[in-house]
């Protein structure tokens, strides 16, 4: 886990490229809600507090502190202008190499494609523990997680991508044999939301969002098309819909009537949500997550506490606490500050619009079985030798991480 986590965790569809970090810069501020007028109060016709509305983050707040800021909570506003003219600096930047590689051909997005945003007031969006870091691993999860990377180094020993000591093989080496592991499953699901293994025997050796899927909560942010939240209200139930990365978009829905939680042995993609009202906040405990999400190491055990408030006619405050005994040895929080943005300038979509797994995957499956054909007859290179995890990835620097 290093610092390149932040709003820009990136998700990246079919067209394959992945980025680990990547640069933000100036941009004109998203048209608000126009305020309310004075004296409106900003409860529900059926005295509920209101929370409707889209909703989006407007600056960049790195999920993880930056080393270098410590235990410093907030940005200087000076600190903040050296940022976003670093950022500038970078504007229309191309990742890609050497034009015709795999890594041009692989990288795919320039800036262009980027959300453009300002770095915000908060240095990090996690506020406890105080450094603004992730508590560290449970052995348990350690294991775990140095089980996967075992496996996933194992498929790319033999490229070139290890013989030339490339950043995706850091922790590996090169050995020209194709390793035994070819054939294995790995040691739990893969579901790594940007991580691929280097292997098409089936859809699960892809990420997630090769397949046009999110893993969900908790939303962090997203580089490609921003993080968008709709908020809707009816008497004694809340629906959230969100727009998120390349139109993975998706839903969930409070529970409000004060019943339980689903049996232990039900386990659901964005968890099982259950609100109630505190004062003006509203408090969603969410649990019974599927063990095909992944979140920093945690899965099945996940459990969030999440309080919304409205603080202003375009201003909600969101907090949450995440935890999971098995993952992290305590708890942690984050905070965001949205804004509301305008129902009549924007729109936002309450389906899925990434479709290009459906056509993109199955293509993946049939080429890696025809070029396992062609090296069979002796007509081409071993697939197993040729990289296809390293040969996507485009990095930049963001003075934000």
């Amino acid at each position: 886990m290093g610092d390149h986590f932040s709003t820009s965790i990136v998700s990246v569809a079919i067209a394959a490229a992945m980025l680990g970090a990547a640069v933000s810069f100036p941009a004109t501020r998203v048209s608000a809600q126009a305020p309310a007028p004075p004296g409106t109060s900003l409860k529900t016709p059926w005295g509920e507090p209101d929370l409707q509305g889209i909703w989006t983050e407007e600056f960049d707040t790195p999920l993880q502190r930056p080393a270098r800021y410590a235990n410093q909570e907030f940005f200087t506003e000076a600190q903040r202008q050296e940022m976003d003219k670093q950022r500038a600096a970078h504007y229309g930047d191309d990742p890609r190499q050497e034009r015709g590689s795999a890594t041009d051909v692989g990288g795919a997005y320039n800036t262009s494609f980027l959300t453009i945003k300002r770095a915000g007031s908060r240095t990090s969006m996690i506020v406890d523990p105080p450094n603004g870091r992730m508590p560290p691993q449970t052995p348990e999860a350690q294991r775990a997680a140095a089980a996967d990377r075992e496996f996933y180094l194992a498929l790319l020993q033999a490229t070139d991508t290890c013989k030339n000591k490339g950043a995706v093989c850091a922790g590996g080496k090169y050995d020209p044999t194709i390793s035994p592991r070819f054939s294995e499953q790995p040691p739990r699901y893969h579901a790594g939301n940007v991580a691929r293994l280097n292997r098409s025997d089936g859809p699960e050796d892809d990420g997630l969002a090769d397949r046009c899927l999110r893993s969900g909560l908790p939303e962090f942010g997203s580089l490609f098309g921003g993080s968008f939240r709709r908020i809707v209200q009816t008497p004694g139930g809340i629906s959230i819909f969100y727009d998120v990365n390349q139109g993975q978009g998706w839903q969930r829905n409070i529970v409000m009537n004060g019943s339980p939680h689903l049996p232990a042995g039900i386990h659901q993609w964005f968890g099982d949500s259950r609100g109630r009202w505190e004062g003006d906040t509203l408090v969603i405990d969410v649990t019974n997550f599927s063990p095909k999400t992944e979140v920093f190491g945690s899965r099945e055990n996940l459990h969030l506490v999440e309080r919304w408030t409205r603080t202003g006619p375009d201003t909600l405050a969101y907090e949450a606490l995440i935890e999971d005994p098995t993952a992290w040895t305590r708890p942690w929080t984050i905070k965001q500050d949205f804004a509301r943005q305008s129902d009549a300038e924007n729109r936002i979509y309450y389906e899925p619009r990434c479709i290009e797994g459906n056509f993109g995957l199955p293509g993946l499956l049939h080429g890696r079985r025809v070029e396992e054909r062609l090296f069979a007859e002796g007509r081409g290179p071993d697939p197993r030798t040729k990289d296809a995890v390293g040969a996507v990835q485009s990095v930049a620097t963001d003075p934000l991480n």
